[in-house]
């Protein structure tokens, strides 16, 4: 069963984000994620939930963390120069482990950079959003339907990891408007993850006490159970401490929530390289051209096929070497100058690719990928 609606992507992230139960969101109108916030401003008040639009874009995020202490399901979105600005609120949510969701609509950078073309310039942002050790969860929706599922996604990846969790869209996908065809709501009502709590003695609550690979236990705020929020290290019940195997233990387990848990998180497709010769490594919007490329190709005989991730931090490493040491010739897509190619580069252990990178805020065309394949 499926549902079809005709939307921008960047609408139907706004409406994905209710359906998965959101509740919250406060931000701040930026080009060119603006109209998650306009989309999303009429939906939440009708399904009993509220949305704000602060006075900037740390008023923005510091707003969605109190409603996610809360026990609200939250959402900000913003463009890359946002994301530079809730930098220091990011951290506060990774080491206290607050669930969000930060939907990412790229632009071209940096500072003020092309606020009305397309890039992928901030995917070394994404994996390191702020200071410090944690470990990034980043989403990249690569067509119009999985700006909706991709956002469920990250709604349940929050409240599972506890942590923010980002959703990267672009220029391009955020203003496309099309048919996406989308699970029922029914569906995505079944599939909602709901952040574990604590129902026991409230003095027997300690929500940071939890096993090495897991995430806190955060009980809603106002439900009697006492505890500490700080952006310090801290203790079992949220208290700073400088105790140095207290402070080891707390941030190895912020990468081993993570780690030790890569099947719950990593997504990639594999499009015709069962029997290919070459392969385009691509994502996001982007994977569009590269999907037509691959058509076009095939249709002259050349066989290529494409590979993307969905999930790019943590990336499907393991996957990324298989596929490379597969493959001799391999050409990496960005529009960028070279940002997700270090991580295959690091995944692969292969330093030699052929590229086509492009940071001009323009999208490469399907007509420009062909012509490198051919070259190669």
């Amino acid at each position: 069963m499926s549902r079809e609606l005709i939307c921008t992507g960047n609408e139907l992230a706004a409406i994905a984000s209710v359906d998965a139960g959101c509740e919250f969101f406060s931000g701040y109108p930026i080009t060119p994620s603006s109209e998650v916030m306009h989309t999303i401003s009429d939906l939440l008040p009708a399904s009993g939930g509220a949305a704000i639009q602060m006075e900037d874009e740390i008023a923005g995020i510091c707003a969605a963390l109190g409603a996610s202490m809360s026990g609200k399901k939250s959402l900000t979105a913003t463009s890359g120069p946002g994301i530079s600005l809730k930098a220091e609120n990011i951290g506060l949510g990774f080491i206290a482990e607050v669930p969000l969701v930060i939907i990412n609509v790229m632009r071209g950078g940096p500072s003020t950079g092309l606020p009305t073309r397309v890039a992928q310039g901030d995917i070394l942002q994404a994996k390191n959003p702020t200071h410090g050790d944690y470990n990034s969860i980043t989403l990249c929706a690569g067509n119009l339907s999985e700006c909706y599922t991709e956002t469920v996604r990250a709604f349940n990846l929050a409240d599972r990891f506890m942590q923010p969790v980002f959703v990267l869209l672009d220029e391009t996908i955020g203003h496309m408007s099309g048919k996406a065809v989308i699970p029922t709501l029914e569906e995505i009502k079944k599939s909602i993850f709901y952040r574990k709590t604590f129902d026991g003695n409230p003095e027997d609550y300690e929500p940071y006490n939890v096993p090495s690979d897991q995430p806190a236990v955060l009980n809603p705020m106002f439900k009697g159970y006492k505890y500490h929020y700080t952006g310090l290290h801290h203790d079992f019940n949220g208290h700073p401490t400088e105790d140095e195997t207290m402070c080891e233990n707390l941030i190895e387990r912020l990468f081993n929530k993570v780690d030790e848990h890569l099947d719950e998180i990593e997504s990639y497709e594999e499009y015709m390289l069962d029997d290919a010769d070459m392969m385009i490594i691509a994502y996001g919007s982007l994977s569009l051209s590269a999907k037509e490329a691959v058509n076009r190709l095939r249709e002259e005989g050349i066989k290529v096929g494409l590979f993307r991730p969905i999930t790019l931090w943590p990336s499907p490493a393991k996957k990324i070497k298989e596929l490379c040491d597969r493959f001799e010739k391999v050409l990496v897509c960005e529009l960028n100058l070279g940002q997700y190619i270090q991580e295959i580069q690091r995944a692969s252990q292969r330093l030699e690719f052929d590229t086509l990178f492009k940071a001009n805020g323009r999208p490469i065309a399907p007509l420009e990928i062909i012509k490198k394949i051919k070259g190669m």
